[in-house]
This record gives C-alpha cells, structure tokens and sequence, in this order.
C-alpha cells in the first residue's frame, strides 16, 4: 500500500510539474554507499557484536527456564504442593526478568536503539545531508533510493549518482581529518608546557653542566693547536729572518772584496 501511495504521489508531481519544465531525476542506492564507508561498517559491526551478546544472554535466560519448567514436571509427582508453589514462583520471576531483558535490549528506549543513534545515525545523517548537497547543486527535483520500498522496474545506470555520493563523502573526510590534524599540531605547539620535577631540573642541569665542560675542553685544545701554530710560525719567521740577514752579510763581504 505504501509503495501504491507514494507512486501515486510521484506520478501527480511529475504531471503538475511536466507542463512548466523537465524534471531532473537521480537515483542512489543506499545500501551500497554504506557498505563503502569504513566509518559505517565499523559501526555496524560493533552494535552487531553487541546485538548478538544481548541474544545470546536472552536464549541463556531462555534455555535455563525451560530447563527449569521441564525439572519441575517431571518432579512434579513427588513434590509437595508448597514446593511446587514455590518453583513455579520462581519461573514466573525469571520470565519477567527475561521480558524485562528483551525490552531493555530491544525495546523502543532499549540499548539497540541508543547505540544505534549514537554510532550509526550520524553516519546515516552525514550521508543524507551529502545527497541533499549534491541535489541542491545540480538542481535535481528528486533523488530516490533504489534500495528502499520504493519499485524500480528500470532503472538507467547514468542517473544513478551512488558513486558520486561516495566521492563527495570521502573528500568531506579528507578535509575533516586534514583539519583535526591541522588543529591538534596547533594544540600541541600552544599547549602549556609542563612543570618540571626537580629531578629533572638536577638531570637539566647537569646534562647542561657537562656540555658546557665538554664545549670548554674542545676550545682548549684549539687554543693549544693555535699557540703551537703560531709559535712554529715565529721560529720558521725568525729562521728566515736569520738566512735573510746571513746571505746580505755574505753578499756585503763578497762586495767588499771585489772593491779592494
């Protein structure tokens, strides 16, 4: 009846709006979009991991009361009335638990319902406000879901705009990763620094004290290489200076005695 209703109301749309212009239709399949966002499989799989926990307690609960209803027929012969009383009492408590179990696991308010709206539903929002994006700029009058109730008897493949979605999707999460990145360097390089211990005051300090000790050492002995430097410089300066002034007095007497 719903899919009759809402063909129905497609059809009465298409025919009030064909007069004034075409219509520019799209389709998604949602199903396949959610099955390519990692960021939803994982959601799905978690709440899935919680589902079958909570099944398995109920059939536990279960098991143990049929067991329980089972002992008790069997006994039931050779019981007094007052333990049969008694046992049936106690069955009928652990049915309300278990009724009481499956509402809070499954009940409109129950557990399913809350992980639901807290791990897949903003996943779910995301895509959707995506597809609304996408409509508004290329002016699309209606997008449907080929995996919903809806009936698609033929369905053309270019205006099916699922991996177009995706792609719009996945740069959205470049862009929030780039900037959840952006911003926590930006966290850390004005974050307050810490306090230091005194512990690690004295390990500063001394770590400190020894480069300093090891700088002085290394300078040092540039100071003793450069006083041995210069002082062969000035002995091989004053060698010469002696050769000069040994070969001017050779040449002086050498002169002399060509003159007499």
């Amino acid at each position: 009846m719903k899919k009759i209703v809402l063909s129905i109301i497609l059809c009465v749309c298409a025919n009030h709006s064909w007069s004034q212009r075409s219509q520019k239709i799209a389709y998604i399949d949602m199903e396949y979009i959610l099955e390519n966002v990692p960021e939803y499989l994982d959601a799905q799989n978690t709440l899935n991991a919680k589902i079958s926990k909570w099944r398995k307690k109920l059939d536990d609960q279960a098991r143990h009361i049929e067991i329980l209803k089972s002992d008790l027929a069997n006994e039931k012969a050779i019981l007094t009335k007052d333990l049969i009383e008694e046992k049936e009492q106690e069955i009928g408590l652990k049915q309300i638990e278990l009724r009481r179990l499956e509402s809070l696991f499954f009940g409109p308010k129950g557990d399913m319902f809350t992980v639901r709206k807290q791990m897949v539903k903003p996943i779910q929002d995301q895509v959707f406000n995506e597809i609304q994006a996408i409509a508004k700029r290329k002016k699309y009058d209606f997008v449907f879901d080929k995996s919903s109730d809806l009936v698609m008897l033929y369905s053309n493949k270019k205006y099916d705009i699922s991996d177009f979605v995706l792609a719009s999707i996945n740069r959205s999460r470049l862009i929030e990763t780039k900037n959840e990145k952006k911003s926590k360097k930006k966290k850390k390089k004005n974050a307050p620094k810490k306090q230091l211990t005194d512990k690690q005051k004295e390990a500063i300090v001394k770590k400190e004290a020894a480069k300093a000790k090891k700088i002085e050492k290394v300078n040092e002995k540039k100071r003793l290489i450069e006083e041995k430097r210069k002082a062969k410089l000035e002995l091989r300066n004053e060698a010469r200076k002696k050769l000069r002034e040994r070969n001017a007095e050779k040449k002086r007497l050498k002169n002399k005695e060509k003159n007499n």
